[in-house]
């Protein structure tokens, strides 16, 4: 998985108001400073190019190119394959600040660093996917992810194509309902069963390199926002080399890997849009105080302390938690625990819930300034982006599948952790 750093002192003062990093301990470490001021720089290309992304419905492709210009693809590569080794701390940093510039970057930026820590973790060993964590590294690959199928929806336990295999060859052909960004993306993760007469609860994670598959679009994105993923639908037909399954099964790949830094990534996306709408609220209260009588503050303030409220615990939110992945990153038995996965599986729930809560808040506090797309204040493009964070993996889905474990877990019998 993304390495994980020890746990640290944690900064009183950076917990007050919107911080410009999710982190919350004082760790100033080089690395840290250098992808900072590498996702800042990405960040603000992605910005200038985000509303054009957005009417277009197209991959914001001068963005990636600043990621793969400065590096960032890599990132959590450990260093002994060409990489530099960032933390779960960094690459959460990376989502938020590209979360505050471009939704649509920071959420192709989290899907690829979700494939590459499973890669990761679960790839050491293999020595194709060790070549493949140097090629990444040197040649800054972009990968997309194929777990939705077709009518599962977002059913990641189960596949309907199985994989193939023919004198040391394999073969896969699916339904992919949804694959962000593949037209773009230098290669495809994608589950599938593990032959044609295993269950589809027996699944594998295999990794397809552009040259090893073909693309049939089937469906196309139109979507009310996240358009610059460009999420199609598509048939993926594709054949490698069977070393290009990864060792570990998908059972034990989506329990300690893939789940928790999925939500754990894409809630810093969804809390970096969030952020990017408070400060447009922000900027609209201090310009209507400056113009009211005696600097009185506008009626609308009061939703701008209910932005920034939300905004906290959201942010507290997605810090606990990680922390808590740190703590248990090396542990199989607590990565598996029903506390665990329950608490991760509703991360995305309540990550996404309070983003919502939040953007629509400082929407509120805008008021037709807000509502607006032609202004300084439009927070329109926002709110649209952030309402496909409850939906991605459908929290209704997931509050269903953790129904059964709220019947074995009582409440703590004390708040210390």
């Amino acid at each position: 998985m993304i390495n994980a750093r020890p746990a640290t002192n944690h900064s009183a003062s950076a917990a007050n108001g919107i911080a410009r990093s999710l982190r919350v301990d004082d760790d100033t470490s080089g690395l840290r400073e250098s992808l900072a001021v590498r996702a800042e720089r990405v960040a603000a290309v992605a910005a200038q190019h985000a509303v054009v992304v957005d009417r277009d419905g197209r991959p914001p492709s001068e963005a990636i190119a600043a990621l793969r210009a400065e590096r960032l693809f890599g990132a959590a590569i450990p260093r002994e394959f060409g990489g530099e080794g960032g933390s779960i701390w960094d690459i959460v940093d990376i989502c938020y600040t590209l979360g505050r510039g471009c939704a649509s970057t920071a959420m192709i930026f989290a899907m690829h660093q979700t494939k590459v820590a499973c890669i990761v973790r679960h790839g050491r060993g293999s020595h194709w996917h060790q070549r493949l964590m140097r090629q990444i590294a040197d040649e800054q690959l972009l990968l997309a992810s194929s777990t939705t199928e077709g009518n599962r929806g977002g059913d990641l336990r189960h596949s309907a194509a199985p994989i193939e295999t023919h004198e040391g060859r394999i073969s896969l052909e699916r339904m992919a309902t949804v694959i962000s960004y593949a037209e773009v993306a230098d290669g495809i993760v994608s589950t599938a069963r593990r032959s044609p007469d295993a269950a589809s609860g027996d699944q594998v994670l295999v990794v397809f390199l552009k040259s090893d598959y073909e693309l049939h679009q089937q469906i196309g994105w139109d979507a009310l926002g996240m358009r610059g993923t460009a999420s199609s639908g598509f048939k993926l037909v594709a054949s490698a080399a069977s070393e290009q399954i990864l060792p570990a099964g998908y059972d034990e790949i989506l329990a300690h890997t893939m789940m928790p830094t999925a939500h754990l990534l894409w809630s810093s996306a969804w809390a970096g849009i969030a952020a990017a709408a408070v400060d447009r609220a922000r900027a609209f209260v201090r310009k209507a105080a400056r113009g009211a009588t005696n600097g009185a503050m506008p009626p609308s303030a009061a939703h701008l302390t209910r932005a920034g409220a939300s905004m906290r615990t959201l942010r507290s939110v997605i810090s606990g938690a990680v922390r808590r992945f740190e703590s248990v990153a090396g542990d199989p038995v607590a990565l598996e625990s029903v506390d665990f996965q329950t608490g991760f599986n509703l991360l995305k729930v309540q990550a996404s819930e309070l983003a919502v809560a939040t953007v629509m808040s400082a929407m509120q506090a805008c008021g037709l300034s807000g509502y607006r797309n032609d202004g300084d204040f439009s927070i329109g493009r926002h709110l649209r982006d952030i309402l496909s964070s409850p939906i991605m993996i459908s929290n209704d889905r997931i509050i269903a599948n953790v129904g059964t474990a709220s019947l074995l877990t009582g409440a703590p019998a004390s708040l210390r952790e």
